[in-house]
């Protein structure tokens, strides 16, 4: 078979937005759909069709690729696309859905004879539209052919962790490397406000660190957009942020765990949110430090 497609982007968001893009510039026949039909507009200076209703953008599709909000926003999309599904296409659903949604988003796919691959990535806004993303994927090993070229658009490398989508493996690992992140941006933003509280000049936390195990890329590069008010556009919203990291508390309680970090910071996120930060990087969970009317310490 060809390894140029008819690929539906379902969701252009921040991600789907590029990935489409990326999916377009390796000659892929993109098409496009997005419930405000104004973000997914710029895509048709790529070479994407964008389409009317999900069943427009479905139709007579290889591959179908959801980047939506979460698990239950997948799920009516692909149920108003179902008009248009061919039976036998591969759904390629990226969206970090929870664990509970990959189920249901699996026995929706075996109702209407397609072939589900779990898959969630790994990056921010920057991968993204570099095509660098790191996939997780989990499907099927007799239909992988079918869906490697798009990977190989979106991502500079797949990670396999099983055969079986419906199982969940793959967001099983998204959500604990989500975990890491969400805990690692809000441990940044608090060593910044706690600095700002103390009159510590942050340059000389990070030359205390420089170098030894404590450094961190990650914290720099947070750390930056935060000092130098650089926010928006977001790399990873604080909104988004906040949905996954309730998805990750409710993954540790149904089995069995407390994840007092990962509660704590939900609700640090949720707070930035509520302040107003929802849109901006969720190195804005910064701001929760602080009371939200009068910007002091809380």
């Amino acid at each position: 078979m060809t390894d140029k497609l008819t690929v539906s982007v379902l969701g252009t968001g921040i991600m789907g937005a590029a990935m489409a893009r990326n999916l377009a510039r390796a000659g892929h026949s993109v098409r496009a759909w997005n419930r405000s039909r104004a973000k997914a507009e710029p895509l048709a200076a790529d070479g994407a069709h964008v389409s009317d209703t999900p069943a427009e953008a479905v139709r007579g599709a290889d591959v179908v690729l959801t980047m939506l909000y979460d698990g239950a926003a997948a799920l009516e999309v692909i149920r108003q696309a179902s008009p248009g599904l061919r039976p036998g296409a591969a759904w390629v659903q990226s969206t970090t859905a929870g664990l509970d949604a990959v189920g249901e988003l699996a026995g929706f796919a075996d109702e209407h004879g397609l072939v589900f691959f779990d898959a969630p990535v790994l990056g921010t806004r920057q991968p993204a539209e570099a095509g660098q993303l790191l996939v997780l994927a989990a499907g099927p090993s007799q239909s992988r052919d079918a869906v490697l070229p798009v990977f190989d658009a979106v991502g500079s490398r797949t990670v396999w962790t099983g055969e079986d989508g419906a199982a969940g493996s793959a967001t099983r690992l998204k959500l604990v490397a989500n975990s890491w992140v969400i805990a690692a941006t809000n441990a940044t933003g608090e060593v910044l406000a706690l600095a700002k509280a103390l009159g510590v000049d942050p340059q000389s936390f990070f030359d205390a660190i420089a170098g030894g195990p404590l450094d961190m890329g990650y914290l720099r590069a947070k750390a930056g957009l935060i000092l130098d008010d650089r926010l928006t556009p977001a790399a990873f919203a604080v909104g988004t942020a906040v949905k996954d990291a309730r998805l990750i508390v409710e993954a540790g309680r149904q089995h069995g765990i407390r994840l007092d970090v990962a509660a704590a910071g939900a609700e640090r996120l949720a707070r930035a949110a509520a302040q107003g930060h929802a849109d901006e990087d969720m190195a804005a969970a910064y701001f929760a430090s602080f009371d939200e009317e009068t910007g002091t310490d809380t």
